[in-house]
């Protein structure tokens, strides 16, 4: 290495095999009180299309969109392109972006804990703006708010998964943040549903309901107990053995807690992680944690859920049958993420993502070819069609759930080493939320100009992430959290980029560059 001695090199030898423990109630209940936090998340991408489509929310905040809506002669695709209510849904992630990258020195020097804890507090504050909103300056701040809390929530919510489940179950414990954030945009679609008909305040419940998981994600972290990988990597390596005895449910635990020290002597050796996750060593890593989030998010999923009952307007539902219509689409969200609760450590992660896009494809040029030959401007949809379309977007979803759905936040969480774990989830969530800040902020843009063709704009993404999936993602299932670089020295291309030999690259001494092979 140009400049530094030989420091400590983190994980040099594979010890899964010496494992033992059992899956706890006391792994069980945290896990289950952490992914509270995905609720928060699903709930504003359920609640945010539903408000939009709400005649009282449109005349007090939007009422040039609200007459526009109101013309019978308007453009199908084009009544609801507004770049200022585009703003109102993707203003949340924006902020949300900015916050998770201050979410990540907090995470890491503080604790899991801490960042689920600012997360839950600043998205009720935000529910509270928005519930009580009398002007859009308002409305606006209070959205940002809840962009703050989601992204200190997702920021730390899936590490906190990743370090408390057992390998073996690790993808199952991990998709309990999936299921929180699909049950939320199922409760959501239902909330809006009802609401719709408190007519003229019942945008103010659907937004204000968001205190709820707000609370309880709060009230709930302050009780968790912190990662062992976090204790130990601050120092504390008594209290960190206890807490991994005590979830492990055995004293019997030695190789993994060896295996944590060995990684947090070199993640307190990184003072810089930003800086350091751009080695050669954790080249892999980077590029999952950038295309896997946007990968995600141009799956086009983000903008059915948004937008939903504004899209099944759009189609020519009648107002409370696209409500109804995107209830259903959540509810197959919702129980899609069971089935890969009960494959992902079966299966593979591999095989969910690569059988998802098939299926995802596959219903994106189904819903174009309908839409093309039997939509067009000032038409409906006949009954028949208007079922179908609906039929075909929740295989869609369903195809989601199981695969990108989870598993986008899943494996990035998973694979990078201690010392930039904590940087490379941010960056993760920083990606996820760029692409659906964009995504929120020219989908209606893109439905007006596009039309149906937008099903073919997205279908085009989901080929060519399933083929990235099938060449270069290689299978987590299995591999312990602290022995994942051992799997990028085996890939058939990542072998290429990542050193054999541990003391290759893993080492960067702040201040005095870096080895031969880091760039």
């Amino acid at each position: 290495m140009a400049g530094g001695s030989i420091g400590p090199a983190g994980v040099a030898k594979e010890r899964a095999e010496q494992y033992q423990g059992r899956v706890t109630c006391s792994v069980i209940i945290a896990c289950v009180i952490a992914a509270v936090g995905g609720s928060l998340f699903g709930y504003d991408i359920g609640i945010s299309g539903g408000v939009t489509s709400m005649d009282g929310f449109l005349k007090k905040f939007f009422h040039g969109v609200y007459e526009k809506k109101q013309r019978a002669h308007e453009n199908n695709y084009c009544k609801y392109n507004d770049q200022g209510l585009s703003a109102f849904t993707s203003s949340l992630y924006l902020a949300g972006l900015v916050s998770s990258l201050v979410a990540s020195p907090i995470t890491r020097i503080y604790g899991r804990r801490i960042s689920i804890i600012c997360g839950g507090s600043s998205f009720l504050i935000g529910a509270i703006l928005n519930a009580t909103s009398i002007n859009l300056a308002m409305l606006l701040m209070g959205r940002i708010m809840l962009g703050v809390g989601i992204g200190f929530g997702n920021q730390a919510v899936p590490l906190y998964l990743s370090e408390m489940a057992p390998t073996h179950l690790r993808g199952a414990l991990n998709m309990m943040f999936q299921l929180a954030t699909t049950s939320g945009v199922f409760t959501a679609n239902m909330v809006n549903y009802g609401t719709q008909k408190l007519k003229p305040w019942g945008w103010r419940l659907s937004l204000g309901l968001a205190a709820f998981p707000a609370v309880l994600m709060t009230v709930g972290g302050i009780y968790l107990s912190e990662t062992p990988n976090s204790l130990i990597e601050r120092g504390m390596r008594d209290k960190g053995r206890k807490v991994l005895e005590k979830i492990r449910g055995t004293k019997n635990v030695d190789a993994e807690f060896d295996d944590m020290v060995d990684a947090s002597e070199l993640a307190n050796s990184i003072k810089h992680p930003f800086r350091n996750i751009l080695i050669k060593r954790n080249r892999p890593q980077l590029v999952m944690a950038i295309l896997l989030p946007a990968f995600q998010i141009l799956t086009g999923i983000n903008s059915i859920l948004f937008y939903a009952p504004v899209l099944f307007q759009s189609m020519g539902f009648g107002r409370n049958a696209s409500l109804y219509s995107s209830a259903v689409t959540g509810a197959a969200l919702c129980s899609s993420t069971f089935i890969a609760i009960a494959t992902v450590d079966r299966l593979g992660r591999r095989f969910l993502l690569i059988s998802g896009g098939i299926q995802m494809i596959t219903c994106q040029v189904i819903v174009s070819i309908i839409l093309g030959v039997k939509f067009g401007d000032n038409q409906k949809l006949s009954k028949v069609f208007s079922v179908l379309v609906v039929i075909v977007i929740c295989l869609f979803v369903v195809a989601f759930g199981w695969s990108w759905g989870g598993l986008g936040w899943t494996i990035p969480s998973e694979i990078f080493p201690l010392e930039t774990r904590s940087a490379g989830q941010s960056i993760t969530v920083a990606v996820n939320l760029l692409f659906t800040f964009v995504i929120a902020q020219v989908f209606l843009s893109l439905l007006c100009a596009f039309k149906f063709g937008i099903f073919l704009f997205f279908a085009s993404w989901i080929l060519v992430m399933t083929i990235f999936v099938y060449f270069f993602l290689p299978e987590t299932k299995g591999v312990p959290i602290e022995e994942m670089i051992f799997l990028w020295r085996k890939h058939w291309f990542w072998k290429k980029i990542v050193p054999g030999n541990p003391n290759d690259d893993t080492q960067y001494e702040e201040g005095k560059g870096v080895g031969p092979n880091s760039i």
